[in-house]
């Protein structure tokens, strides 16, 4: 038997130990798992939790930024520059030919042709003005009844004032930039000297909204009839009261991606009622998310849990003490080898039959550890390191078939990363903005949102499609057939 025992990090006789008081042992072990959850907390960044990581601990940040290749800053020796893209021939407005008339060196005159010259070319942006329209709607007084009647505008004339291309351009810098109201007045003024109100910044942007509100009900019912979607959400808070009395009410933005496909939406829950608007009701599709409650009314063959979410659970784990040490960092192996042989399956150095193999395997050392660790604590109420290690695979354990979906069905992926991305954008845009103001506000967020991150997935120009939804012509989000 050990003379000596270790008691918070401090080894101290056993003999002493065994004539302690039980009281003070219970105090003692009490103040041990009080530090260990402290030191745990105080250790949390967005490796082993959820926290994104512009919010992580500043110590977090100071440990990542003293890592470092030990290389000079900049392109290393050997690798590949990139040069300028040149524009071509056809598109300049200009082509100047410079030819030498002496030789350098001996002065003799030169003759002939370059038939490959150096090109050097001189981009430049001309200075914009508006063009403006004027329509004069004249009056006349009829001779016969003496009534005056004004000429009204053609069909074909934007009643608003302001053209199709403007007021795209005020939608595109406050939805695809998040530019505020008074940025885009204030910029409006500088590159096209347009002066606009912010009440007509914000009367724009609900034209936009409404504009395109048929679109995204169409890319909603897409995503709805989906074979498999990504589905996350964040905090998003909306004015629900009038300029007088304004009434913060914290909402939630979800966002769900398929197949290049994003679509946005702002509740004041995040309730199942919440995710079934978002969905459909009768959503048959695959849904890869973290495991968030809402998401147990499907059943676990019809999700898929977010690896990502599930490895910063596991690298928490290794921070632990102990058995939580030990299991945890078996766990962050087998992961580590998962998403080796995921990434030669998408790089097709390795066929799905041969890694459905391996994983049969890997998937059954997971949940051997997991079933260890979920079997070493019993009572809920335990707030040992040692406990909540064991809840956590309780909880994985719950959800087990749902981590190898992905394995089965080749159009899912293991992560749940396309819409953590698609959320980031929207994430800037609150912190920006500190949410919307109304209702009207919250629509236009989710309208410019889907829009935006449909196109940019699909590789789309944002500012044409803009204009041709506000000039009534067939556009749609769906993704365009391949040729």
């Amino acid at each position: 038997m050990e003379e000596s025992i270790t008691i918070g990090g401090i080894k101290i006789p056993r003999a002493d130990w065994e004539k302690t008081p039980e009281s003070v042992k219970n105090l003692v072990r009490n103040q041990e798992q009080r530090i260990a959850t402290i030191e745990e907390r105080l250790g949390l960044n967005a490796s082993n939790s959820s926290i994104p990581p512009s919010k992580q601990p500043p110590q977090a940040k100071a440990e990542k930024k003293d890592k470092g290749s030990g290389r000079k800053r900049g392109g290393q020796k050997g690798h590949k520059g990139f040069g300028r893209d040149l524009y071509e021939p056809s598109q300049c407005s200009e082509i100047i030919e410079h030819q030498p008339e002496t030789c350098k060196p001996c002065q003799a005159p030169l003759r002939g042709e370059d038939p490959q010259p150096y090109r050097h070319q001189i981009v430049e942006i001309p200075p914009v003005e508006p063009v403006v329209t004027e329509h004069r709607l004249h009056a006349l007084t009829c001779q016969c009844c003496g009534q005056t009647t004004r000429a009204q505008l053609p069909e074909e004339v934007n009643p608003s004032g302001y053209g199709e291309r403007l007021q795209s351009l005020v939608g595109l810098l406050s939805g695809a930039y998040r530019l505020s109201h008074n940025q885009v007045k204030t910029l409006m003024a500088d590159l096209w000297q347009v002066h606009l109100s912010t009440g007509t910044v914000n009367r724009i942007r609900q034209r936009v909204s409404q504009q395109l509100s048929q679109v995204v009900n169409e890319a909603r019912a897409y995503v709805m009839a989906s074979d498999q979607v990504n589905v996350d959400e964040t905090s998003w808070s909306q004015n629900n009261g009038d300029g007088n009395n304004p009434e913060n009410r914290l909402g939630w933005l979800w966002v769900a991606v398929a197949c290049q496909v994003a679509v946005y939406q702002v509740s004041l829950s995040r309730s199942r009622g919440s995710l079934e608007a978002l969905l459909g009701k009768n959503f048959a599709g695959v849904v890869t998310s973290d495991r968030y409650g809402v998401y147990k009314q499907y059943p676990v063959e019809q999700r898929q849990v977010c690896w990502a979410h599930l490895i910063r659970d596991f690298q928490r784990m290794a921070q632990r003490r102990g058995v939580s040490k030990e299991i945890g960092e078996a766990l962050l192996k087998q992961a580590r080898r998962l998403f080796g042989w995921w990434h030669r399956v998408r790089d097709g150095t390795l066929s799905r039959e041969l890694f459905e193999a391996a994983v049969a395997r890997l998937r059954q050392r997971v949940h051997e550890l997991l079933s260890e660790a979920a079997s070493l604590c019993d009572s809920s109420r335990e707030q040992t390191p040692l406990a909540r290690t064991a809840r956590t695979c309780q909880e994985i354990l719950k959800v087990e078939p749902a981590l190898w979906t992905f394995v089965e069905v080749e159009s899912v992926e293991p992560t749940n990363n396309a819409a953590e991305r698609a959320l980031r954008t929207a994430v800037i845009w609150r912190d920006l903005s500190y949410g919307s103001w109304s209702r009207a506000g919250s629509e236009f967020v989710e309208r410019l949102l889907t829009v935006v991150t449909s196109l940019r997935l699909q590789e789309r120009p944002l500012l044409e499609f803009l204009i041709q939804v506000l000039r009534s012509e067939p556009v749609s989000l769906l993704p365009l057939p391949s040729e």
